[in-house]
């Protein structure tokens, strides 16, 4: 009985989407439904709610407004000209065709997104897909599929949390995750370049796999060197330095004119602030852990999305250039930026109650059988939150529990469930909307889903047939 219950806000929300109901709509009865069977079969004393309240609300409303600032950060850099100049700047130094997008897809995407986190590599990235000429629906999805280190996403703190619900090193459970990363970033290349390249596409798809290959080789090289919080930032920007640099060596111009470099100066306002400040902090923390923590918003990447989007509107034409931008950020976040916030309630709901657990433990009576479904049940919870950090403090606990329970290598079954957890993130709900609130003709949102959706699903399956012939007993 209680299986069925805990089972059915994630249901409800899933079904009520892949009906066509509005991203809003289905949070809501995800949402709502779980508030409801939390309230009535799996209740929590009030004093652990509070303390949930405490931990969850400041997270949530960091969430609003980086989706916020993310919108409108898309908004006036499109309508400055500066994701034009960008982008004509990238088909000139990486050339046409497949080159350019493969080094967002692995570099730029990537790189944001391990500086920033919250889907704020998808904001940086789609604009300046559509700046290249590729159609709204192939864009959208390109644009996901730059989520693809997400385990690093905003300095790994997801990937932390997993680590410490699971009693491993930080540093160790890095390591496994880039190492199981490795059919990611081959996939997601794999099929960017088909999307991108209109003729030539078993070459393309060569080229997106040896794209994926530096990228996991300097991911993997960074958390062994350097540590697990920056690994996703130092892989990717290497990454993006292999794309140029072969460009380069083929008679290609890395010449960066001023033009160019003023359109790029809200982006390095953006990713050098966030970087600056969560260094600053981590040597803060060190130092003063009180006054880091009071500091802590510093670092947001809220905050420097508000910032880099006032340096991107000086660029507006003082007379017209910004006529209808507020008015279309307000209607874009409307659209996704609730959706996203009722999506963390649930993930949220489902954890401090005890439903993910129940959810967690009826899969395990699988027995060994369980490890191939381990990946399925992290994907479950990045699918619902949109978030390595909300599906990790949903089932990482219980997770590791039953690896314990079964014998199982605890590390490979939860660097695979780091792995799934962040992949079905980039085909949640709440991603997807964002990523179609950002094109100018929104494409077919439950069309974009399917192919991310399937892609995920199939590296899932991969990671579960791992699990199941390797860390077994």
């Amino acid at each position: 009985m209680l299986i069925v219950l805990a089972s059915v806000p994630p249901v409800l929300a899933i079904a009520a989407f892949m009906a066509g109901a509005p991203a809003t709509r289905s949070a809501l009865a995800g949402a709502a439904s779980a508030l409801l069977i939390a309230a009535l079969w799996f209740p929590v004393p009030w004093p652990e709610a509070s303390r949930a309240l405490t931990q969850w609300s400041p997270l949530l409303i960091e969430v609003l407004l980086i989706v916020l600032g993310g919108i409108a950060f898309a908004e006036l850099t499109r309508v400055s000209g500066a994701q034009g100049r960008i982008a004509d700047w990238l088909k000139a130094a990486l050339g046409r065709g497949v080159a350019p997008i493969l080094a967002i897809v692995h570099g730029v995407t990537p790189l944001a997104e391990s500086l920033t986190g919250f889907g704020v590599g998808v904001v940086i990235a789609l604009p300046l897909l559509l700046a290249l000429g590729m159609p709204g629906g192939r864009a959208a999805v390109i644009a996901l599929l730059g989520l693809c280190a997400v385990p690093w996403g905003s300095l790994a703190p997801g990937t932390l949390i997993a680590a410490e619900l699971a009693g491993l090193p930080f540093k160790e459970l890095g390591v496994a995750t880039a190492w199981l990363s490795l059919p990611v970033f081959l996939a997601v290349g794999a099929l960017a370049a088909w999307l991108a390249a209109d003729d030539r596409r078993w070459w393309a798809i060569g080229a997106g796999l040896a794209s994926g290959t530096v990228l996991w080789a300097a991911v993997l090289g960074a958390n062994l060197l350097i540590g697990t919080a920056p690994a996703g930032a130092a892989g990717a920007a290497v990454t993006l330095v292999v794309h140029l640099t072969f460009r380069r060596l083929r008679g290609g111009v890395l010449a960066v004119p001023a033009p160019v470099r003023r359109a790029l100066l809200p982006h390095a306002v953006l990713l050098g602030g966030v970087l600056t400040a969560s260094l600053g902090l981590l040597a803060l923390a060190q130092a003063a852990p009180g006054a880091a923590a009071l500091a802590r918003p510093l670092g947001s990447p809220a905050l420097w999305l508000l910032i880099a989007s006032l340096v991107a509107a000086r660029g507006l034409r003082p007379r017209g250039g910004g006529t209808g931008a507020a008015a279309r950020i307000g209607r874009s976040w409307l659209g996704v930026g609730p959706a996203t916030g009722l999506f963390i309630v649930l993930g949220v709901v489902m954890a401090v109650s005890g439903m993910s657990e129940v959810l967690a433990s009826a899969v395990a009576r699988l027995g060994e059988g369980y490890l191939a479904l381990a990946p399925a049940v992290a994907g479950l919870g990045g699918y619902i939150t949109a978030s390595n950090t909300g599906a990790n403090a949903m089932f990482a606990g219980p997770q590791a529990q039953m690896a314990v329970a079964l014998d199982a290598d605890v590390l490979l079954v939860m660097a695979g469930h780091n792995v799934a957890a962040s992949l079905l993130g980039m085909a949640s709900p709440a991603r997807v909307a964002l990523a179609v609130s950002l094109c100018r003709e929104a494409p077919d949102r439950r069309a974009v889903q399917r192919i991310v959706l399937l892609l995920g699903l199939g590296i899932v399956a991969l990671l579960g047939a791992v699990l199941l012939l390797l860390a077994g007993p």
